[in-house]
């Protein structure tokens, strides 16, 4: 036997060179692999940037199936092989190429949600939940697509199992509707972040501070203690006020005066009441008018803003200020208006009237 005979159309030696290169070209890829690796660890321990850190992840993620298919059709060029062989080498490695795409992706996924979920972790639990059961969808509608990918490219006809999981996708969400619509709602809620847990915000005539945020509902506790639960697609189509993310807060309120108060005193009141709410800390006034004439009183109204979306402390200087206007007034004799009543009287009729003037 000598490097001429011929085994299966090829020379010895065109087999040893061809299993040779099979090896060089792995042991290379190996090597390079766990080199590079190492360098960009040794990169990554230094700097505080994630991409170095994302690097060495997905080179992690390179599989053994990807460098061997890689290092046979790198070896089957120095063979003649069929045809079919050397298109069985293509396909299989199309098929590892898309499978190790697959798991990178798999990898970018796993990074952003492992970071994502530690950063929200201490000061949103529920957010990093949903953003964890979001993940696990996207690996799962990934993997499907390379797999139907992978499939066509083996020569396997997928437009019938295509269409049958297309009429099995409508059926299944034609079901679930109402699920898929809260879980994208939720994850509207997640990225776009119209609230975060402890704001506190107004639905309709409801009202309460965000506790949790679900993969289907979102959870809020009212003033008066109750937990009220939200379906995360109707929280987005409702009209949401967000008080948390007020920077102030405009206060407009009214008082009356008597009619016989002098007009003077009427003059002065603006002035007196702009001293009086400037007179707390937290707030800027804005105006104060004699409004109108109403049926017993001579309406005036104040308008000014607090400098924090605090409620307590708009209440707070909603009564220093009230306090401040009563004692200006009682100083200087100018009287608020009492409510009045209408006494409204019946006649009961002739009798009634006749038995007033003492006839029988």
């Amino acid at each position: 036997m000598n490097l001429q005979t011929v085994f299966y159309g090829n020379p010895l030696w065109r087999w040893l060179a061809g299993i040779g290169v099979i090896l060089v070209t792995w042991l290379t890829l190996q090597i390079a692999t766990r080199v590079t690796i190492r360098h960009l660890r040794k990169i990554a321990e230094r700097t505080t940037g994630q991409l170095d850190d994302l690097l060495v992840e997905l080179l992690h993620k390179t599989r053994f199936f990807l460098v061997f298919v890689i290092s046979a059709y790198a070896g089957s060029r120095f063979l003649a092989l069929p045809d079919a062989a050397h298109h069985g080498l293509r396909i299989a490695f199309i098929v590892a190429l898309l499978f190790q795409a697959g798991y990178w992706c798999n990898g970018l996924v796993t990074f952003w949600l492992t970071r994502t979920v530690r950063r929200r972790l201490g000061d949103d639990a529920a957010a990093a939940t949903s953003l964890a059961a979001l993940g696990f969808l996207a690996k799962l509608i990934l993997w499907a697509i390379i797999l139907l990918v992978a499939l066509d490219n083996m020569g396997v006809n997928i437009s019938t199992l295509i269409a049958g999981l297309g009429i099995t996708g409508i059926a299944v969400a034609m079901g679930v509707q109402s699920i898929f619509k809260d879980v994208f709602a939720s994850l509207s809620i997640i990225v776009d972040k119209p609230f975060v847990i402890g704001d506190f915000v107004s639905v309709g005539d409801l009202s309460g501070t965000v506790e949790r945020v679900g993969l289907k509902t979102t959870r809020i506790r009212s003033l008066s203690g109750e937990q009220l639960v939200f379906s995360n697609g109707d929280l987005l189509d409702s009209r949401l006020r967000n008080y948390a993310r007020m920077t102030e807060r405009r206060i407009a309120f009214s008082f009356g005066l008597a009619y016989d108060t002098p007009t003077a005193d009427l003059e002065r009141v603006p002035a007196l009441v702009k001293e009086g709410v400037e007179k707390v800390p937290g707030v800027r006034f804005d105006r104060c008018h004699l409004k109108s004439f109403s049926d017993s009183v001579l309406a005036y109204e104040v308008v000014y803003f607090v400098l924090t979306a605090n409620y307590l402390e708009y209440m707070d200087a909603q009564q220093a200020i009230n306090l401040g206007i009563l004692r200006a007034f009682e100083e200087r004799g100018i009287r608020l208006a009492y409510p009045t009543r209408t006494l409204y009287l019946r006649d009961e009729g002739p009798w009634n009237r006749g038995a007033t003037a003492g006839q029988p």
